[in-house]
């Protein structure tokens, strides 16, 4: 293919990701996904490998990148197949982020040419405490753990799956029937893209695409000078009374590779920071994709060299049953600020400041243990960027790992018994400098009812550092009717209660 078709291409098998994600966002039913667009679509060769991706969550596809050959292998496909899975040791990243993978046939379903997949999140996926992010010691504490299991075979939906889901009727309900129609519908889209451009070419443009873009990290590379970069950070405690968790990384920059070596980082936690390896692969990836010029194609030849180092039985890779509930959020989030702590000493007039590192998880909802109903809310809100070597921080945006978009007020207060008091920007929460980091925000709920608050959040103790002198963004601060909250806690509230969260700034860059 020549430069003008190889771009067409990709942009042909973007715009199927694209238009899965707009069916899974209209037809969706909870504000996770039709209003915050916690969610992510992605393709996939026949073996598993990444080729096509929306801009959507970061956490979401790199971990999918990571971990889709582990899934679709060694397992026998069917057209109108589709696999559900959660399990943060078996491809997933934690219990919340639900994933459906669909194979894609063609010649009358004898040719097995690719995978469509999403990714969601779901406020209540079986947690005895209500948004289904607690505070929590065990995997099994955090909900219902889905197994690699099929949800259809051959286009019939599975009554055992459905007992597993919770869903008594012979058919899908509510969010996991939108997520099942954005897979059909991606299934049919890449049909009919192989039909209409052939099977021989539609895979030269696989490997074209995916060599192209190998190039262009490699050129990236090129342009780094190699050496060897440490740099450690810390999380504020695991909840369950461990503190200053260390996370390391050694960054090696060799002439046509990067190693990333997390495996000086702190053994796994008795909390739920911990994280499976896939997690860390979605940080670094995402990191390295920051350095490359222009919007280079999603795809696996864009992250062939980058090499990653972890030690089993880590917070960075840990083991089943640890929990893993806030490592898909907290410690991704500064995982980020690690890779690019690293790479300001190497890029120093490049890399920007930390940012807020943290997503600040607030679930909180009510179980009715005599009827059975509950409600569930769950949201993550945004903070502080960080400032460049060119440019301020920015306010009040939902940076790196998360990208998802803040609840609308509306949407809330409709949906759920809560009240917005305020919302606002953090004037002054960012770090001072030459250029000034960005400032968090400030979100304050009214109870309407009972209910269980949980607050899994980072960057309450140490701040979001600056770089080349500039000061550190302001940590963030949780208050429930003016009393202190610590960064991790599971509470009671009374109608009436207001929680106020306080959000970091991100670090300045340069001296005043």
């Amino acid at each position: 293919m020549n430069a003008i078709e190889l771009k067409l291409f990709s942009s042909r098998v973007s715009a199927i990701c694209d238009e899965m994600g707009t069916v899974l966002r209209r037809t969706a039913f909870s504000p996770n996904i039709k209003d915050r667009l916690d969610f992510s679509c992605a393709l996939f060769s026949s073996d598993g490998k990444l080729f096509a991706q929306a801009a959507h969550i970061p956490v979401h596809l790199g971990s999918m990148a990571f971990a889709m050959g582990s899934i679709t292998e060694n397992r026998v496909w069917q057209e109108g197949d589709m696999l559900v899975l959660n399990d943060p040791y078996l491809g997933g990243t934690h219990l919340p982020d639900v994933t459906l993978v669909a194979p894609v046939f063609t010649d009358q379903g004898t040719r097995l040419i690719g995978f469509v997949a999403n990714r969601a999140h779901h406020a209540n996926i079986g947690c005895d405490t209500p948004g289904s992010m607690p505070i929590s010691s065990r995997l099994d504490e955090e909900g219902l753990i889905i197994p690699p299991t099929l949800l259809y075979e051959a286009g019939q939906v599975q009554k055992q799956a459905l007992s597993l889901l919770g869903l008594e009727e012979e058919k899908l309900s509510g969010d996991f029937a939108a997520q099942a129609g954005a897979n059909t519908l991606g299934v049919r889209r890449l049909q009919t893209l192989v039909q209409a451009t052939g099977l021989e070419r539609y895979a030269r443009g696989m490997k074209e695409l995916n060599d192209y873009a190998d190039r262009i990290t490699a050129d990236s590379i090129r342009g780094l000078e190699e050496g060897e970069y440490c740099f450690e950070d810390f999380l504020d405690d695991d909840g369950c009374g461990q503190e200053n968790v260390r996370l390391a990384l050694t960054l090696r920059i060799k002439a046509d590779s990067l190693e990333l070596d997390f495996s000086e980082s702190s053994e796994q936690v008795s909390g739920n920071l911990n994280c499976p390896e896939s997690v860390v692969a979605a940080a670094a990836f995402y990191c390295i994709r920051c350095l490359l010029p222009g919007d280079p194609p999603a795809c696996e030849g864009l992250f062939r060299r980058i090499h990653l180092q972890t030690k089993l039985g880590s917070i960075v890779n840990a083991m089943r049953p640890a929990a893993v509930a806030a490592g898909n959020v907290e410690t991704s989030s500064r995982l980020v600020d690690l890779v690019f702590g690293a790479l300001a000493q190497a890029l120093p007039l490049r890399i920007s400041a930390a940012s807020q590192g943290t997503m600040n998880n607030v679930a909180m909802g009510r179980i009715d243990n005599e009827s059975g109903e509950r409600w569930d809310y769950y949201e993550t809100l945004a903070g502080g960027i960080g400032a460049g070597p060119h440019t301020q921080g920015r306010d009040a945006v939902h940076s790196h790992m998360t990208n998802t978009l803040n609840t609308p007020v509306e949407s809330l207060e409709m949906h759920y018994p809560l009240r917005v008091h305020r919302y606002a920007i953090r004037r002054g929460s960012g770090g001072k400098g030459k250029h000034s980091g960005g400032a968090g925000i400030v979100r304050e709920y009214e109870f309407l009812e009972q209910a269980q608050l949980s607050l899994l959040s980072e960057r309450r103790l140490r701040l979001p550092w600056g770089l080349q002198g500039g000061g550190p963004g302001k940590s963030g601060r949780n208050s429930l009717n003016g009393v202190a909250l610590p960064g991790k806690c599971s509470v009671s509230v009374e109608k009436g209660d207001r929680l106020l969260i306080e959000t970091p700034g991100g670090g300045a860059w340069g001296e005043c």
